[in-house]
């Protein structure tokens, strides 16, 4: 069967077909994103604006149809920290299913974590041991450590790179001030969130999922998109530490210049290699293995062991 996920996420709406059957795997068919960045759309009390309201609902209706289009027999849609944790949030999501009777599932921070985690251990394998695996996502960032398909702990904390390039990081570019005051925050907030991974204890493997990972891992000199999905590529936390000078002084124009940022991410890239070299040294992670799998794959083989 052609199976359909919907990530209504705070940088992007993205529809993922995939060949699904139980107990194989999934095989993508095909992808269309459309940029939505719903962080852009957001009053002074958080809400989700009626622009950003009515664009989600004409793009949900587009996702469909393309799924429809491709043969999709079952859409599953879910939503992230963009709309959760948006006051209007419930109102959003009424909004939208009565425009295109499409229910949007409201995935947990936690939730989150765990898919994520999920996919990452299927991309690895059991001989991978100890997963620690690291998302950074537009409006959170995810931590999830252990040795089995459900992690042992399972964190989200406010610092997507969406949200702290919003909330702290003014200015293109930021002065230096400015910055230092972002790592100072990313970093508190980090710390007094570590007591479960320590008791957890040391990771075999280190992962870093999503886009954000993605593009950092590029800049500090990884294998391009063009040699496929199997290329191993890595983060290395001190190349990462060395380039995050230059990156905080380019405008987000200089930034899409660089190799494997899009024009459309670019004035996050600073906020996301805050986040990743602040988690990696307060981890003592030296190297982060970037995993091509992330949280609609997990979704999608959530519901795959659910049909088995």
């Amino acid at each position: 069967m052609r199976l359909g996920v919907i990530d209504v996420g705070s940088n992007t709406v993205h529809l993922l077909v995939v060949d699904a059957h139980p107990g194989a795997q999934p095989l993508p068919a095909s992808k269309h994103k459309i940029d939505l960045r719903l962080s852009e759309h957001v009053t002074d009390d958080g809400s989700i604006a009626d622009e950003g309201r009515d664009r989600l609902a004409e793009f949900v209706a587009e996702c469909t149809q393309v799924a429809e289009d491709q043969g999709v027999e079952d859409v599953r849609a879910f939503v992230t920290s963009a709309i959760r944790e948006a006051p209007n949030g419930e109102a959003v999501l009424a909004h939208v299913r009565e425009a295109t009777g499409v229910p949007l599932d409201v995935l947990s921070g936690e939730e989150e974590a765990r898919l994520t985690f999920l996919a990452a251990r299927r991309w690895f394998g059991w001989s991978a041991g100890t997963l620690l695996v690291t998302d950074i996502g537009g409006g959170s960032l995810e931590l999830a450590l252990g040795m089995d398909e459900d992690p042992d702990v399972a964190l989200s904390l406010p610092l997507g790179a969406g949200r702290v390039t919003r909330d702290l990081l003014a200015g293109d570019p930021p002065s230096a001030e400015v910055v230092r005051e972002a790592r100072r925050q990313v970093r508190a907030t980090i710390a007094a969130s570590l007591r479960p991974l320590a008791k957890a204890g040391a990771p075999d493997r280190a992962v870093g999922t999503s886009k954000t990972m993605r593009s950092l891992a590029r800049i500090c000199g990884a294998a391009p998109s063009g040699d496929g999905m199997y290329a191993e590529r890595h983060l290395d936390r001190d190349a990462l530490a060395a380039r995050l000078p230059e990156i905080a002084r380019m405008t987000s124009a200089e930034r899409a210049a660089l190799p494997g940022v899009s024009a459309s991410r670019s004035r996050q890239l600073l906020a996301g290699a805050v986040v990743a070299e602040a988690t990696m040294d307060l981890l003592g992670l030296d190297r982060l293995e970037i995993c091509p799998w992330a949280l609609r794959e997990g979704i999608i083989l959530r519901h795959l062991d659910r049909m088995s």
